[in-house]
C-alpha cells in the first residue's frame, strides 16, 4: 500500500500516508504537516519512493520516514520524566527526518543530525534553513549537524538550558545498515530508550532487516526484528 500514499501537495501525502496505515500517531501526522518535504527532495517531492540525492546517498520514501518516526515517537515527545529528549540522526542526509523529529522533542530537546560526507551534512542545513521554521530549529540550538563515523555515534554536550542531558541519547535513528548494531551506539543509548537500526543479515547487504533495539530501566537489551529493506550501506566516507 505504501506506493499508493504519493500525493501532489504536502497534505495530501501525509493523509494517504493515515489512510495506507502507514501512520497512526496524531503527534507523527502533526509533524509531517509542518515540514514541507519539497525542501528536501529534489524532485518529485510529494511521491512515496524514495531519490537520490547524490554521494551514492538517498532520501527515504516518505513511509519509510513515518515508520521509523512512530516506532521511536514514545522516546522522542517530552515527558515528565524525560523533559528534554535527545535524539541522535545518524546518516541524517537531507535532514527531512533530523526536521520532522525537532518538531517532537519539545523546547528543551535536542536533535542532532551526523553525515560522513561533509557535503551531506551542508546540505542538511541548507535545506533546514528554506524554511522560517526550520531556521528558527536551527537558530535556538535545537538541532545541530555534525560530521563525523555513525558508526562511534555522537558525544553531544548538554546545551544551556538542557534538563539530563550530555549523557546519551533516549533514541537513536540509523538511516543507512550496519554490518552490526555497534557497541559504541548501543552504549550511547539511555536507559530507557530506542534506537531504530537496519542491520545486514549477511554482512554483504543483500538481506537487510530493520530492527527495533530497546533499552529498558535496568540497561538490559531486547532486540526485535520489524521488516526486511534495502538501504545504503552505513561505511567509512569516500576517500
Amino acid at each position: 500500500m505504501a506506493w499508493r500514499s504519493t500525493g501532489v501537495s504536502n497534505s495530501e501525502l501525509v493523509e494517504n500516508l493515515v489512510r495506507n496505515g502507514m501512520m497512526k500517531d496524531p503527534r507523527v501526522k502533526a509533524a509531517f504537516l509542518k515540514v514541507d518535504r519539497a525542501h528536501y527532495s529534489p524532485r518529485s517531492p510529494y511521491e512515496d519512493a524514495p531519490q537520490s540525492i547524490g554521494h551514492s546517498a538517498t532520501i527515504s520514501a516518505p513511509h519509510m520516514h513515518a515508520t521509523a518516526t512512530e516506532n521511536l515517537i514514545d522516546y522522542i515527545v517530552p515527558t515528565d520524566a524525560r523533559p528534554a529528549p535527545r535524539v541522535l540522526d545518524i546518516g541524517s542526509g537531507s535532514g527531512y527526518l533530523t526536521h520532522l523529529m525537532a518538531e517532537l522533542v519539545g523546547d528543551k530537546g535536542l536533535v542532532v543530525g551526523v553525515e560522513h560526507i561533509r557535503e551531506l551534512k551542508e546540505l542538511g542545513e541548507k535545506n533546514m534553513a528554506k524554511g522560517a521554521d526550520g531556521r528558527a530549529l536551527l537558530d535556538s540550538g535545537r538541532v545541530k549537524f555534525g560530521v563525523g563515523d555513525g558508526r562511534k555515534g555522537w558525544v553531544e554536550p548538554a546545551r544551556e538550558g538542557e534538563e539530563g542531558g550530555g549523557e546519551g541519547w533516549d533514541a537513536i535513528h540509523v538511516g543507512a545498515s550496519a554490518k552490526e548494531v555497534h557497541e559504541e551506539l548501543l552504549s550511547q543509548l539511555k536507559s530507557p530508550g530506542r534506537m531504530f537500526i537496519p542491520v545486514d543479515d549477511d554482512g554483504a547487504g543483500w538481506s537487510q532487516h530493520v530492527w527495533n533495539i530497546d533499552k529498558d530501566e535496568n540497561g538490559n537489551i531486547s532486540r526485535k526484528r520489524l521488516f526486511g529493506v534495502r538501504y545504503v550501506p552505513l561505511t567509512d566516507p569516500p576517500v
